[in-house]
């Protein structure tokens, strides 16, 4: 048998580098309830591949089927009751969603008038809805991706940590942490389905040019898709597999230039996350106070958060809390922004930078 050329032993180094530190992330961060931890450890393990000269090309065939396995991931997270409950809680989540989305946008202006970033890159990492969606389309708008994805990645993990922090606040003494479940049975007859659609729709959609590519292409087909009454099944191994492929096509990205440029930037980042957590929060409280809705409930249904990170919260919350309304907010939300965030970016990022 002939031995491989060193060339191709050192990309397979490379590999087994490149996907041994991602799992061993992926563990510590899962062991401590870090969210997104199937995307951020190979994000964090190709950044310090990349930094370190041990780069690996990420094919875009790959990256475009990791989109559509998420963008169905998204379609699922649709309350089936979501129509219901926008016609019975409409002003309520009207109010909460533009809310929300113009704080945030609002700061992200802030961002820019600073000049800590370059174009509308400040707007789509400020953007409130879900991290991985913003970071993907922010790039087809002229975006700096890495700098999104910094930006975005750690507003969420602020979140999940204030969200878990409100949760505990609020169990009972005696609640005890439910256990991690790292890969529940899954129907391959409605898992391949979902797997087949997801990806298709993903690679159409830039031949049709929409928006946002191959993300927005599978969630408008896995919307679809639920319409006709089939479940959106998705196969964790699978799942994990585009997390990890995203992951790792993000972290490649960044350079030291853009680590240095990231940390100069991290104390007004982080000021503008507390901001608009504070904001939110007051929000929530005020949510509460008008409408009846519990607190816990109100917070989460208002936290600038991932939506699958609250619903997690959510879903697992020791107290009893409306985990339909939680996600109808958030998902309108998400929605709201997916339509709105290329034109708000222009716009504000333009008169940002004409002042």
């Amino acid at each position: 048998m002939t031995s491989p050329s060193p060339a191709r032993r050192n990309l397979i180094l490379r590999w087994m580098r490149l996907g041994g530190l991602s799992l061993a992330l992926v563990v510590v961060f899962e062991v401590l309830h870090f969210p997104a931890a199937l995307l951020l450890g190979p994000m964090l393990a190709a950044i310090v591949s990349g930094l370190t000269n041990t780069v690996v090309h990420i094919p875009r065939r790959l990256f475009t089927a990791a989109q559509g396995m998420v963008g169905m991931m998204m379609a699922a997270s649709i309350p089936a009751d979501f129509l219901t409950q926008i016609e019975v809680h409409w002003p309520t989540i009207a109010s909460g969603t533009v809310f929300v989305t113009f704080a945030a946008a609002s700061l992200g202006y802030l961002v820019t008038r600073a000049k800590l970033f370059p174009g509308t890159t400040a707007i789509w990492g400020s953007s409130p809805g879900a991290a991985t969606a913003m970071v993907l389309m922010s790039g087809g708008y002229g975006a700096d991706m890495r700098l999104v994805a910094f930006m975005q990645y750690l507003r969420v993990a602020c979140c999940a940590l204030v969200a878990t922090l409100l949760a505990r606040a609020f169990a009972p003494a005696a609640a005890q942490d439910a256990a991690l479940i790292w890969f529940p049975p899954t129907d391959w007859g409605f898992a391949a389905p979902t797997t087949v659609v997801g990806v298709l729709a993903a690679m159409v959609a830039p031949r049709l040019r929409l928006p946002g590519g191959g993300l927005l292409g599978a969630l408008f087909a896995g919307i679809l898709f639920k319409a006709t009454g089939l479940p959106i099944t998705l196969h964790p191994v699978l799942l994990a597999a585009a997390f990890a492929v995203i992951g790792c096509s993000v972290g490649m990205r960044f350079t030291r230039d853009v680590v240095r440029h990231a940390a100069r930037a991290l104390p007004a980042v982080l000021a503008s996350i507390t901001a608009l957590i504070a904001m939110c929060a007051a929000f929530g409280v005020g949510l509460h106070v008008v409408t009846g809705v519990d607190l816990l409930t109100a917070l989460l249904a208002t936290s600038p958060g991932g939506a699958d990170t609250v619903a997690i919260i959510a879903a697992s919350a020791s107290v009893p809390v409306d985990v339909a309304f939680v996600m109808t907010m958030q998902v309108a939300r998400f929605l709201f922004v997916v339509m709105t965030a290329p034109t708000l970016a222009r716009f504000l990022s333009r008169d940002a930078t004409r002042k």
